[in-house]
């Protein structure tokens, strides 16, 4: 079936919210094809305000069911400094209402991803939220518990 054939739900009902580095091929780590799960990127791959927007959208009017967050080994924002990042921001004449989404421990910082989607009233579905690191050296992808 031609990709403009496809409805734009996807039919495998998931989405996934992960880091917009380049090295990430979501559909290809879970796999699955174009057509069957909605991809969220953004720095980090970090459940903001806007990557909720998205999935309360995916779930609420495009039918998704369960949410894969896929965060990164060797990623930008790992040990990053939120301070040095706002003087740049700050240098440049800006002063965004929201923080980089810098952090210390990989894990943790899915685990903090997995527990607000979990806790976010936006999202419909909330009992089958996973989260995954991904390898980009080895090519692996490892569950995240907890």
């Amino acid at each position: 079936m031609a990709v403009g054939e496809m409805d734009s739900k996807p039919s495998r009902k998931v989405a996934v919210l992960t880091c917009m580095d380049a090295r990430i091929d979501p559909l290809r780590l879970l796999g699955l094809s174009v057509g069957e799960a909605h991809v969220i990127r953004n720095a980090g791959g970090l459940a903001t305000d806007d990557a909720i927007r998205s999935l309360a959208a995916s779930q609420r009017l495009l039918g998704t069911e369960a949410v894969v967050v896929i965060m990164h080994d060797r990623c930008g924002l790992h040990g990053a400094s939120e301070d040095s990042f706002a003087e740049l921001l700050a240098e440049a004449g800006s002063l965004p209402p929201w923080r980089l989404g810098a952090f210390r421990d990989l894990e943790q910082a899915v685990r903090a991803s997995v527990s607000r989607l979990r806790n976010a009233p936006e999202l419909s579905h909330r009992e089958r939220i996973y989260g995954m690191v991904f390898d980009p050296v080895s090519g692996s992808l490892r569950t995240v518990e907890g």
